[in-house]
């Protein structure tokens, strides 16, 4: 009978979800070297190649695609093994603001982590604007939270860089009116900088919505009565990013992590898991010609 050591699975895990060794290692803790060797007595235990090293960064070959399902299962089923019976310590409530459109697909995946690893974790989960978000925590009433923002404050953490484009109802006719519709909820970072964009390239506009909902928003952009803007890849399924030379280009905007220290241990941890959840490969991230994604390291 052999055995799968979960360590070295852990490092695969790491590995796979960070698109590469040098950032799995800091994720880890541990050198490049020892993640390499890991990495490598896995292969060799299995008499498999997991890895593919012949790009940039590294790929997973069949064989790994194929393990990494299993790998995930074993070391969130050794984490939450080890959390229920020994980690009584872990225990509490930890408050995670995040804006409404960066909450899919990373949070989700960052809650059922915890709740696998840490289930005497409780994360209470606010969604709201990057303003009020920055509010609240400098306030004290949130431990964590994610914001969209043209820079980051010193205290914060850079997770991502994604550009900003302007969406409208597919096939719609509202891009091309003049003066040009938009809406922006009246808290929406996004708002003021469209805005200005469209001033200075002396585009007439409109506001087709005042109002602090966006849902309000939403509905105006899916009848094709206004334009609004979104990340790209962040904007839901019922709009379209739109394709128009005449439209300023609003350049990218940064996903930045805030994080308290009021509760260290398990915001350590919360951390760790948005940041491997926001480090995912390129390749689940959609990019525009001339628009590259970009992942600050």
């Amino acid at each position: 009978m052999r055995n799968l050591d979960i360590t070295v699975l852990r490092s695969f895990v790491a590995v796979a979800q960070a698109g590469g060794v040098t950032r799995a290692a800091g994720f880890l803790n541990l050198t490049q070297s020892a993640v390499s060797m890991q990495l490598k007595r896995l292969e060799e235990m299995l008499g498999l190649q997991l890895l593919d090293r012949s790009g940039r960064g590294v790929t997973l070959t069949p064989a790994g695609a194929q393990l990494l399902g299993y790998a995930q299962k074993m070391v969130e089923l050794n984490d939450e093994i080890y959390a229920r019976l020994t980690a009584k310590e872990w225990e509490g409530e930890i408050v995670l603001g995040v804006p409404h459109d960066i909450v899919y697909p990373v949070i989700p995946q960052v809650l059922q982590r915890m709740g696998r690893s840490h289930p005497r974790v409780k994360v209470q989960l606010i969604s709201s604007f990057t303003k009020a978000l920055k509010t609240q925590f400098a306030r004290g009433e949130v431990d964590v939270i994610l914001t969209t923002e043209g820079g980051v404050d010193a205290d914060g953490e850079t997770l991502r860089q994604l550009p900003l484009r302007w969406v409208g109802a597919p096939g719609g006719q509202a891009r091309k009116t003049r003066p040009l519709r938009v809406a922006f909820s009246r808290s929406c970072s996004f708002r003021e900088h469209g805005l200005s964009a469209l001033d200075r390239t002396d585009i007439p506009w409109d506001l087709a919505v005042d109002s602090d909902s966006d849902m309000t928003v939403d509905a105006t952009i899916s009848a094709d009565l206004a334009i609004t803007a979104r990340l790209f890849g962040q904007a839901p399924a019922f709009v379209e990013y739109i394709e128009d030379e005449a439209l300023p280009d609003l350049g990218s905007q940064f996903i930045n992590l805030y994080a308290g220290n009021g509760k260290a241990g398990l915001t350590q941890v919360l951390c760790e898991y948005i940041r491997q959840s926001m480090a995912a490969p390129r390749g689940e991230w959609p990019a525009r010609a001339g628009h590259p994604m970009e992942v600050v390291s």
